[in-house]
């Protein structure tokens, strides 16, 4: 099945990313970095930031029609599609949502974006930093279901959610080739009914954090009920990616 919208491709910073220096950029429609990957490859189009990314890392002399998509951008965008706390505050996630939102794709494709990090050795492409979804934080305690979360909800829009790596992945997403992300077909079996029912389950909790900003600790939040809508949008996801 050949795909009708933009073919998104989303490069985290992985050590695996340099792998997409050299891929033909007409292989996709809009190419998408978050904070240091813009220099993996100079034709980015869109670079995703937060607030506190250091301005002294932001790209010297972005073209014209090269944009910046900051905190002011972003934000809205994940809270259209339910908030931080339902849908993991790391910026892979965030980045697709805002992508989801913002570009209207057929595909998005992730690559150094496995939230994987060895204890020895590099765990970025430009060597050690700081690994984001290991901070103690309520929005990460199950990143493999967000990203169930994730394909589920870009299912219902019409997109499907893959991952170009070929590491060890905390992402539950099916494996693709870049060459071949044309080919890509959504999700066929989506059960809508138990779809919205886990959105109103979210929605009945109230948690929602209009600016972005939120109490990492889930002070005041009901963890039980959280993980079992975690659960749920694996067993969601698995059911309909079979």
């Amino acid at each position: 099945m050949a795909v009708t919208g933009p073919v998104v491709l989303i490069l985290g910073s992985g050590p695996n990313v340099a792998l997409a220096a050299d891929w033909p950029k007409d292989w996709f429609d809009r190419i998408v970095v978050m904070n240091n990957a813009w220099r993996v490859r100079p034709d980015w189009d869109m670079l995703v930031f937060p607030e506190d990314f250091d301005m002294d890392r932001m790209p010297p002399h972005p073209s014209a029609q090269q944009q910046l998509i900051e905190a002011g951008d972003f934000v809205p965008a994940q809270n259209a599609y339910g908030g931080f706390v339902h849908a993991g505050a790391t910026m892979a996630y965030t980045t697709a949502y805002w992508a989801l939102a913002r570009l209207r794709p057929s595909v998005i494709a992730f690559m150094g974006c496995d939230m994987v990090y060895p204890k020895q050795g590099d765990t970025h492409f430009y060597g050690t930093g700081t690994a984001d979804p290991l901070r103690d934080d309520v929005t990460l305690r199950d990143l493999g279901a967000k990203s169930a979360r994730l394909a589920v909800i870009a299912a219902a829009q019409g997109c499907a959610c893959v991952n170009l790596s070929q590491d060890p992945s905390s992402l539950l997403l099916p494996r693709a080739k870049p060459d071949a992300l044309r080919e890509v077909g959504p999700m066929v079996d989506l059960d809508r009914e138990l779809y919205r029912a886990l959105r109103a389950q979210e929605d009945a909790l109230g948690y929602v954090t209009p600016d972005g900003r939120y109490d990492v600790s889930g002070k005041g939040m009901d963890i039980t009920r959280l993980d079992a809508i975690d659960l749920a949008w694996r067993e969601l996801y698995r059911a309909d990616a079979r």
